[in-house]
């Protein structure tokens, strides 16, 4: 829709745009006549959510988890506004106001107090208060609140209009975040003032007792929890470090991992002090042997030489006993039995030694003294690093038969180790959690309540009435149904409002459009227009009947409607007169009105009332339509207008219109165009073969374009002409001319 149609549109429907707001707006106007005074109460409180300081202050850090905080400021409101929260405040102010004798400004209005009277009979008022318990007065509030038969009591607090209901104080009271802060603004409305600063001072009270509740209670059972856990973890760790202790204390071990590493290390020093004295033992046998074999040269020397080998072999003996004997950690007398025995036989080898080197150096022996001792030296070393060799070995063995069964007690204690600290784990974890638990029900203890910054103000003046307010709004809603109603309307409306709905409904441009012309005057824009617009219409019909390529003459021009009441006649009027005044014979047929209208000649134009007869459909020429004792000569006219009846009432003359030069089709604005009409329409234009001329008439001013006196000076003559009286009578009344009756 263009600025133009919906200007239009609007135009249509001002009377709507009137009425709807003003009579939505007297209304409301009316109905808040008696609107009562509306009081109103604030307060702040101070969460402390956020930037508050607690036990666990230094546990949180710096980071701040908003999806936490705005969860707990959700809960608080939630609190707020639960319906036990408001149930208990209005018992608590019901309870309160029970205790007046009078009214009073600061504790209830005389009008309250007068309501409150009615409510309750004086009889249950005095069997409801006891002096100095006003903690009776509440719990037979309550209880007879929950009672199940009807009372006064009960009736008072489930009145939706009382002050005293949840459903009243719900939806007066309102909470919310201030901003980003930790600060929590509530505010509630009442018709009177002392209510609203109590039941507001209330409300905090009991939102703090509730709310301070609620977080204690959820506390309990987490602690319980974490203590029965923490006592099975703690049977747990105890079994897991007796069985650990009775296993060590079993196999004489306290840790596997040193005792191995300490086995490994004497075993690796025993392996390096056994090869050792592998090595000083082959060493002093290689030079025993060497001695021995030089020694054995001399013959003479045998006999003293088998008895120092055996008191050797002796001594060998002794020596072997004392270090097994100290090895096996032997009493100090056994030591020295076998330390005797030792000395005996070095003392025996000794003399032997010397004999030998008696005999060795006589008269007949070779002296050998130094070959005796270096061999004695050998023997000695030989056999005690034999000796010690066998020790080293021994130890060596015991070792790794013990090593044998370190593996699989290593594994097990490796286990039980693991047991305890799985154990020692889960018994620190759950002792963490239940002192969190502990401190966070602490922390609720101590800083549980909001503190409240801004105390609830008593409201001396009343809130601005609302009633302009709400006139307004009226108002404004009676527009938007205006509006929707134009809306539907326009949807739902089937007839042609303007040029370009003319021809986006035909689906074919308009030729000319004329405005609504009330009375032909020099002076009327709309008057300028109409004629100019016969002028571009009588050129279009020229410019089609020349450029038909069979010409038969004279031209036929017809014009027909699809409903009647369209303006045929006036166009047909028009043209006939503008064909006239530049000297053209003008031969008009149109429909007979009445018996009386008869065939006449005016001003070149000469009029043919024809009538309807059943043979209408099949008339070939203009003249078939009169009567056959009514001779014409159709030669001596210039153009011939023909105007058909309504389409929508009549058959269609095929013969007749096809015979026609061009055919103009008169469409007024808002005439009905609908499914029929497009039919009706597209059925003429099929049966026709020449062009089809569209012309709207009564157009909206905004779409007729009128020129002025200037634009046309030269036929400012025939606009005084077409405001000149017509002469013609035969189809209206007297002093009326045609070219007025635009919708004929």
């Amino acid at each position: 829709m263009t600025l133009q149609g919906l200007g239009r549109l609007l135009k249509q429907h001002l009377i709507w745009f009137i009425l709807f707001p003003c009579l939505a707006a007297g209304t409301v106007y009316y109905f808040m006549r008696n609107e009562t005074k509306v009081y109103k109460a604030k307060a702040t409180l101070y969460t402390g959510i956020t930037s508050g300081y607690s036990i666990r202050s230094a546990e949180v850090g710096s980071n701040v988890d908003f999806s936490a905080i705005s969860n707990a400021f959700d809960n608080i409101l939630t609190t707020l506004t639960s319906n036990q929260t408001l149930y208990y405040v209005g018992v608590r102010m019901l309870s309160d106001h029970l205790q007046l004798t009078k009214p009073t400004v600061e504790q209830l209005s005389p009008a309250s107090f007068q309501q409150l009277q009615q409510a309750i009979p004086a009889s249950l008022r005095q069997s409801l208060i006891r002096p100095g318990d006003p903690d009776y007065t509440r719990r037979r509030i309550d209880s007879l609140a929950q009672s199940k038969t009807d009372n006064p009591i009960k009736a008072l607090l489930l009145n939706p209009n009382s002050y005293y209901s949840a459903d009243y104080i719900g939806k007066k009271l309102k909470a919310s975040r201030k901003n980003a802060s930790d600060m929590l603004d509530i505010e509630y409305e009442a018709g009177d003032p002392a209510v609203t600063q109590q039941t507001l001072t209330l409300a905090i009270n009991e939102l703090n007792d509730r709310y301070t509740s609620l977080k204690r209670g959820e506390t309990n059972p987490v602690i319980k929890y974490y203590q029965d856990k923490e006592k099975a973890a703690k049977r747990q760790l105890d079994n897991a470090e007796a069985k650990l202790r009775a296993f060590n204390v079993q196999h004489n071990v306290l840790n596997f991992e040193d005792e191995l590493k300490t086995r490994s290390a004497t075993r690796d020093a025993l392996i390096a002090e056994y090869n050792t004295e592998v090595m000083r033992n082959q060493a002093a046998k290689a030079a025993m042997n060497a001695l021995n074999q030089r020694m054995t040269q001399g013959g003479s020397l045998l006999k003293i030489n088998t008895a120092l080998t055996d008191k050797q072999a002796e001594l060998t003996m002794a020596e072997t006993q004392l270090i097994n004997a100290r090895t096996n950690g032997q009493p100090q007398a056994v030591l020295d039995q076998y330390q005797a025995k030792i000395n005996k036989a070095s003392v025996e080898l000794q003399q032997i030694a010397q004999n030998y080197f008696a005999a060795d150096n006589s008269a007949d022996a070779i002296p050998k003294a130094k070959l005796i001792n270096e061999w004695l030296a050998k023997v000695l070393e030989f056999e005690e690093s034999g000796a010690r060799m066998g020790v080293v070995k021994k130890r060596l063995d015991d070792y790794q038969a013990e090593s044998i069964n370190f593996p699989p007690l290593e594994s097990e204690q490796r286990q039980l180790t693991r047991e305890m600290t799985v154990a020692e784990k889960d018994y620190l974890s759950l002792i963490q959690s239940l002192n969190q638990a502990n401190t966070h029900r602490q922390d609720i203890a101590i800083d549980g309540a909001m503190s409240v910054l801004d105390p609830p103000n008593f409201p001396y003046a009343a809130q601005p009435s609302k009633r302009m307010l709400f006139t307004l709004i009226g108002a404004g809603v009676g527009l938007v149904i205006a509006l929707l109603l134009a809306a539907i309307r326009f949807w739902a409306d089937k007839r042609v409002n303007s040029l370009e709905e003319a021809e986006q409904r035909i689906g074919h441009p308009i030729t000319a459009s004329f405005p609504t012309v009330k009375k032909f005057a020099v002076n009327s824009r709309a008057s300028r227009a109409a004629v100019s617009m016969f002028e571009q219409l009588g050129n279009a019909i020229n410019i089609d009947i020349e450029q038909r390529q069979t010409s038969t003459r004279p031209p036929l021009i017809t014009l027909f409607s699809i409903r009647s009441g369209q303006g045929k006649t006036w166009f047909a009027h028009g043209l006939a007169r503008l064909y006239a005044e530049s000297g053209e014979q003008v031969a008009y047929y149109y429909p007979q009105q009445s018996e009386t209208d008869r065939k006449f000649e005016q001003d070149g134009i000469t009029f043919f009332p024809y009538e309807l007869h059943p043979n209408f459909m099949n008339v070939r020429e203009p003249e078939d339509l009169l009567p056959s004792e009514d001779p014409l000569t159709i030669n001596s006219f210039s153009k011939i207008i023909l105007e058909l009846p309504a389409l929508i009432g009549s058959p269609i003359p095929l013969h007749l219109v096809n015979r026609s030069a061009v055919s103009l089709m008169i469409l007024t604005v808002h005439t009905i165009w609908s499914r029929r009409d497009k039919q009706l329409y597209e059925l003429y234009a099929k049966a026709v073969r020449h062009p089809i001329l569209i012309a709207l008439n009564k157009v909206d001013g905004s779409d007729a374009d009128g020129p002025t006196l200037k634009d046309i000076e030269q036929g400012l003559t025939r606009t005084k002409r077409y405001a000149e009286p017509n002469v013609v009578t035969h189809r209206v009344g007297a002093n009326e001319t045609i070219l007025d009756q635009q919708t004929k």
